[in-house]
């Protein structure tokens, strides 16, 4: 097990541990900062402390970092686009119906088993044996732009980004119905619905969920195209606003309950780029993805009708 030793100096004097921890290894995260105290793997002048414990000008912190178990996940040979990828990172658009990480009734199959192919042993650890790295994550039916850690500093660097709102993410998607406004934010709490435990609902005691949306276009048989961007990130949470302002996303199964046009099968939202500052070179940068050939097709069908 590997350990490192940290004597409080004067700029974290009096702070709390977990703070004091967070500005003398870079490299942690305060949720791996908290994990490590949790499971005592953090000692201050050879005595367990608590996170919110403070510590002293010539403390001495010894840090205890567990051997990263390996992933029981296998590789499979998944066809992905793959739109960037570097030493740290690997970008790519992921198809509909893709399962980002193993789960209860999708133990393979999905993103992870497709990385694992890609990137062999080359992935972070922190995201746990179930999910190796994985940093962020899109429904099964999204389509679009995510980002996969290829080691630890560069997933709790991007961990962080998307913690602290530094991240600019666009979606693009097609509703039913006119939208009127040309812009609007929906500022309505996410929480599980109270009447499905599997769906997600605008619930008042939910936490705090911000979607801004613009018109793109309108299409005269009763559908909108619009471009989203989202302040918070709560499960389905697009979907779900939509919905509840009565202009559910096309072929959306779970908070859509009308016919799809064209018989579209699929899903019409695509998380279209993603704007983040490279891990390593610190470089600012915008990667898009291509909507998927269902999503092109519809447009061009209602770009044509609406001639």
């Amino acid at each position: 097990m590997k350990q490192k030793e940290f004597k409080i100096n004067d700029e974290v004097d009096n702070l709390r541990l977990d703070k004091a921890l967070a500005i003398l290894d870079s490299e942690l995260s305060r949720v791996a900062i908290q994990r490590l105290i949790e499971e005592e793997n953090v000692l201050v002048n050879d005595k367990l402390q608590k996170a919110s414990n403070k510590v002293k000008k010539g403390d001495i912190i010894l840090v205890k970092y567990p051997e990263v178990k390996k992933a029981n996940i296998e590789a499979q040979d998944i066809p992905i686009e793959i739109i960037y990828e570097d030493k740290d990172i690997i970008v790519v658009n992921k198809p509909k119906g893709l399962v980002v990480h193993p789960a209860n009734g999708n133990p393979d199959g999905t993103l992870v088993n497709a990385i694992m192919a890609i990137c062999k042993d080359s992935l972070s650890g922190i995201g746990g044996q179930i999910r190796p790295g994985i940093v962020h994550r899109l429904d099964k039916d999204t389509t679009g732009v995510l980002i996969i850690a290829k080691n630890d500093m560069a997933h709790i660097n991007i961990s962080e980004q998307i913690k602290n709102r530094e991240t600019k993410k666009i979606y693009v998607a097609l509703v039913r119905g006119i939208i009127k406004e040309n812009e609007a934010t929906i500022n309505m709490p996410i929480g599980r619905s109270t009447k499905d435990r599997k769906k997600m609902a605008v619930n008042k005691n939910g936490k705090e969920a911000i979607t801004h949306f613009k018109v793109l276009k309108r299409y005269k048989e009763g559908y909108t195209f619009i471009e989203l961007k989202i302040d918070t990130g709560r499960t389905h949470q697009i979907r779900v606003h939509l919905s509840e302002i009565g202009y559910p996303v096309v072929g959306d199964c779970v908070y859509s309950n009308g016919k799809n046009i064209f018989g579209v099968k699929g899903q019409m939202l695509h998380a279209k780029s993603i704007e983040f500052t490279h891990p390593t070179t610190k470089e600012k940068m915008k990667i898009e993805a291509k909507l998927p050939e269902y999503f092109e097709n519809i447009l061009k069908k209602l770009d044509e009708e609406n001639k």
